[in-house]
């Protein structure tokens, strides 16, 4: 496969370290702004003392606040429309997101919203092209979607249990804040579904029919190879700080863009069939993505036998013997010991859900139309397809 022309646009400023989150007063007004929005998610914030530092940082810079907090896991759509009520009532010029991926998701689908007339889920529901977006800054807490330095959206419409993404690079905030020891504090179901998603953002663009890189594909491996280690130590050891370092800047890696340069931009599928299966359970991401991955893989593998071998040999260190099937058999089987082995699922069952055939029908339904009927790189998935998957997952 030969490489594809591409453009690299991480406009987004990183300050990594120690006490970052002081520096949110700073970074705030050298944007010019002059009244946040401070979004954030549950009282966790409010208890560790984390939400007071950064009001007081926001204070000692002269800038005035106000707070919406109360975001969820698979962020409702419902509570971005009082976000866009506030903010236009306030007018609030720059949108400050305290939390992980959830609370960055749901910021940036109010920065839209406040940026422009007109109902924000029309730009979810593909009726129209949004060209601009109020600045975002974010201090980060959990390290898993890489929507710190990411062009994507996720937001979940409650009316029919929809749940769409959406990608356009104005949405990229302008700074982030990265202490990793903010991340000490979660529960290891949540950093194993950290971990798992940083991995499936690099996994999603390395399986692709559509070009490829030498230095791309090491970037990749070496990414994934990093956070499967990392995942080990944190399992072990919550609190060692150069191991949350470690994950918390591949989150960012994975999805900004880099593990993906010169080819087509990637797959995605596992993705999209976890999207709704997130919309109709309100399962964890990292979780739904584990759950459905060696299915969806097994699935696809023999329209993508070269990217497969590669992965079972360069990533989960399966021997080349001879015999591509049985070494990319054994690499996908790998990749499931290692779910398992930090506490993830690798079937819906294991998840804890059981959808019915009704079930699966409905989400495929709506999967095939949140992708406008046929998407991916390894394998281009129908509605037929998405079915068989879903079904074969359970």
């Amino acid at each position: 496969m030969n490489m594809r022309d591409f453009t690299f646009y991480t406009p987004t400023k990183v300050i990594f370290g120690k006490d970052a989150e002081n520096r949110a007063g700073v970074e705030a007004k050298a944007l010019g702004a002059t009244k946040v929005l401070l979004h954030y998610g549950s009282g966790s914030v409010i208890r560790s003392g984390l939400l007071k530092r950064v009001e007081e940082a926001l204070t000692a810079q002269g800038l005035s606040y106000v707070e919406l907090g109360g975001v969820v896991p698979n962020p409702r759509l419902g509570l971005v429309y009082e976000g866009i009520e506030l903010c236009r009532k306030e007018k609030v010029d720059l949108i400050l997101a305290v939390g992980g991926g959830s609370v960055i998701d749901s910021a940036k689908v109010i920065a839209y919203g406040v940026a422009e007339p007109g109902d924000v889920w029309e730009i979810f529901d593909y009726k129209r092209v949004p060209t601009a977006c109020l600045p975002i800054g974010v201090v980060l807490t959990i390290a898993a979607t890489g929507s710190e330095m990411s062009n994507s959206t996720v937001i979940t419409k409650e009316e029919g249990g929809l749940k769409r993404g959406y990608n356009n690079e104005i949405c990229r905030p302008k700074f982030a804040l990265m202490n990793p020891a903010l991340t000490m504090t979660l529960p290891d179901y949540q950093t194993a579904c950290g971990c798992t998603d940083i991995m499936m953002h690099t996994m999603e663009r390395y399986f692709s029919n559509g070009g490829n890189m030498e230095i791309t594909d090491a970037l990749a491996e070496g990414l994934i190879r990093t956070v499967m280690q990392q995942a080990r130590i944190l399992a072990k050891d919550p609190q060692d700080y150069d191991a949350r370092a470690e994950v918390m800047w591949a989150g960012s890696l994975a999805h900004n863009g880099l593990t993906g340069l010169g080819t087509d931009g990637g797959d995605w599928m596992p993705h999209k069939l976890q999207m709704e299966l997130g919309g109709k359970y309100d399962v964890a991401h990292g979780a739904g993505l584990a759950a459905i991955w060696g299915t969806w893989a097994r699935y696809v593998y023999r329209d993508c036998m070269d990217r497969f071998k590669k992965f079972a040999i360069r990533v989960m260190g399966i021997p080349d013997e001879g015999d591509d099937e049985a070494v990319i058999l054994k690499g996908i089987e790998a990749m499931e010991d290692f779910y398992r082995e930090i506490g993830m699922p690798t079937n819906m069952r294991e998840l804890g859900v059981e959808p019915t055939d009704e079930d699966c029908v409905e989400m495929a339904k709506k999967c095939a139309v949140s992708v406008g009927g046929a998407k991916g790189s390894a394998k281009v998935l129908r509605e037929p397809d998405m079915l068989a998957i879903y079904k074969a997952a359970r």
